[in-house]
This record gives C-alpha cells, sequence and structure tokens, in this order.
C-alpha cells in the first residue's frame, strides 16, 4: 500500500508538471501565432512599398527612354545647336546650366530609385526568412505541445490505474484487518466456551494438549515445500513490511495437508482472506490453523489423528503462488511455527 501511494504521489507530481509544460507550450505557440500574423503583415506591407518602388523605377526608366529616342531622332547636333542658337551669353550659360541640371536631376532620381528599390527588396527577404524562421519555430513547439498531451494522457491512465490499484489495496487490507480480528475472536470463542465446560462440576478433567512442550522443534512439517514468508515483520526489498501471524509453506495446488498433531475440528470454512481455513484444538488451549486451502477432507467436530490429510494446498491470495498458510497458536496466542517444527526448509 505504501508503495503504491509512493507512485500515486510520483505519477500526480508528474501529471502535474506535464501539465504546467503543455500550458507554457501552449501559451508560447499562441505568441508565436500572434507573431506570425505581425510578420505577415510586415511583408504584405514591404511587398506593397517594394511593388511601388519598382513601378516608379520603371516610370522613370520610361521616361529616360523616350528622352533618349528623342535625342536620338534630334541628332547629335542638337545640344550644340541648342547651345549655339542662344541670342546672348548669359542665354547660353542658362541654357548649358538647365541642360546640365536636368542630367543630373535624371540621374539622381533614377539612383534614389533603385536605392529605395534595393533596400525595400532587402527588407523583404529579411522578413520572409524570419517568418519562415517563426512558422518553423511554431511547428516545434505545437509538436512539443502534443508531444506532452500525449504523455500527459499516458501518466494520467497510469495514475488513475495506481489509484484503482491503490483503493483495492486498501480495501483488501481493511478486509484483512477484518479477517484477523474474526479468526481472533473465534479463537477467543472457542477458549471462553472450552473453559466454562471445563469448569462445571460434572465435567470431565481436561485432555492434556497434543502439543507438548517436549515436541517443540520436532513435530512433521504440514506439507512439504519451501518458506515463502516468515512470521513476524518482514521487509521486502521495496522497503514495505507485512506482519504474518504465521508461516506460508509453497506447495503445489492440490498438495496434501497434514494435521501436525491430533485434535478436534473445531472450525472448517472460509475465513475471507484466509481462503478455506481449518483449525484443530489440540487441548489445554492450543491450536493449529491450516488457510488457504483448495479442499477440506474434514468437518467441524471431527476427530483428526497426527499426519491425518486434512485438506490440500490452494491459492486464496491472488498475489502469491499455491501455498498453505501455517499458524500455531498455544494458550490462543501467534507465536512462531518454526520453533515446533522438525527441522528448517
Amino acid at each position: 500500500m505504501r508503495a503504491l501511494q509512493g507512485t500515486v504521489h510520483d505519477l500526480s507530481e508528474e501529471v502535474g508538471n506535464l501539465d504546467r509544460q503543455a500550458d507554457a507550450t501552449s501559451r508560447l505557440v499562441t505568441a508565436l501565432d500572434g507573431q506570425l500574423v505581425s510578420l505577415d503583415g510586415d511583408v504584405q506591407g514591404a511587398t506593397a512599398r517594394l511593388a511601388r518602388a519598382q513601378s516608379e523605377l520603371d516610370g522613370k526608366h520610361v521616361v529616360l527612354r523616350r528622352r533618349l529616342v528623342d535625342i536620338y531622332k534630334r541628332g547629335p547636333l542638337y545640344t550644340a545647336e541648342a547651345l549655339l542658337s542662344a541670342a546672348s551669353f548669359g542665354e547660353l550659360v542658362t541654357r548649358y546650366k538647365y541642360l546640365h541640371e536636368l542630367a543630373l536631376r535624371d540621374r539622381a532620381l533614377v539612383r534614389r530609385v533603385e536605392v529605395l528599390r534595393d533596400d525595400v527588396a532587402s527588407q523583404h527577404s529579411l522578413l520572409l526568412r524570419l517568418r519562415t524562421e517563426l512558422a518553423r519555430n511554431r511547428e516545434e513547439k505545437s509538436a512539443e505541445e502534443q508531444r506532452l498531451r500525449t504523455l500527459e494522457a499516458q501518466r494520467g491512465a497510469s495514475l488513475a490505474q495506481a489509484r484503482q490499484q491503490a483503493s483495492r489495496t486498501g480495501a483488501r487490507l481493511a478486509q484483512i484487518a477484518r479477517d484477523e480480528a474474526r479468526l481472533t475472536n473465534v479463537i477467543a470463542s472457542l477458549e471462553a466456551a472450552r473453559r466454562k465446560a471445563e469448569a462445571r462440576p460434572s465435567a470431565r478433567a481436561p485432555a492434556a494438549s497434543t502439543l507438548k512442550p517436549a515436541e517443540s522443534g520436532r513435530l512433521g512439517w504440514p506439507v512439504d515445500g519451501s518458506l515463502l514468508y516468515r512470521f513476524g515483520r518482514v521487509v521486502s526489498a521495496n522497503n514495505t513490511s507485512t506482519r504474518w501471524n504465521g508461516i506460508g509453506i509453497a506447495a503445489p495446488q492440490g498438495a496434501p495437508v497434514h494435521a501436525v498433531a491430533g485434535g478436534e475440528v473445531v472450525l472448517a470454512e472460509s475465513m475471507g482472506t484466509y481462503g478455506l481455513t481449518v483449525i484443530v484444538q489440540h487441548g489445554g488451549g492450543d491450536y493449529s490453523i491450516y488457510g488457504s486451502l483448495a479442499s477440506a477432507e474434514v468437518r467441524k467436530g471431527a476427530t483428526v489423528a497426527k499426519g491425518q490429510t486434512i485438506g490440500t494446498v490452494g491459492r486464496a491470495d491472488p498475489d502469491l503462488p499455491p501455498h498453505l498458510h501455517f499458524e500455531v497458536r498455544p494458550d490462543g496466542r501467534a507465536v512462531d511455527p518454526l520453533t515446533w517444527l522438525r527441522g528448517q526448509k
């Protein structure tokens, strides 16, 4: 449960970070769209100015071309005739100055229009390059936003799945706690009934427990297999801990389970997360518990002998392989069963 809670927390943080990154990228894409619109306006303005400058330059070229044709038609001596036909020297100077100024004006005008056209063309080319780079940047940011949104959706699905799993695990933990309390209450009720019966005046002398202290460390194993989990608090590799009131003995599904000592079957029914469970009372307040059974070969009230088959191995916990959950409770208290069993598996 702690591992799942950590996963949910990490995924929540990651989803939040991805959402913030995607929102920031989306705002950047919107800003780039605005810049593209502005650049489009600048490009259109530069295109219009370039067209006007080119039109003006073409007009000046037409005027100059017409003058060149007129001069060609007049002949090479027309300029000299125009100067020599002056009535006075002052008029000669005036005509010469006029022709000179006219030529300078035409030359400067054409040059100015050419410079203007080149400047506008350079600005137009620069704006086009800027727009291309800006459009490429906008596409990259848009693709980045899409990637972030996709990753956010994937992490969101993982988060929802982790939350569902955590919810199921929480419900299972609550059920385990209820089942443990139920088993403890069953043992307590059996003990109360036993003591009450023994306290009656007409009661026979209580039978000695078949779980004799002398047999501690000598009892046969209830099933052949290896240890899956041990008694007490167990810390796993991912630093999570589990409390077991017994041991888990891994064994094939359907393997026979034997009573470790003789006694009376006081319970043979399903116990929630314990699965199908058989409890044997050995006398003197001593009990042995066999959980996670696939089937029970005995019924409540039956007397069983040491080594008798009482059921078969099953799989009550979906997170664990087939196994027998085995507990020993002398005086109704859970102790480490390995202290009673012979050898070590």
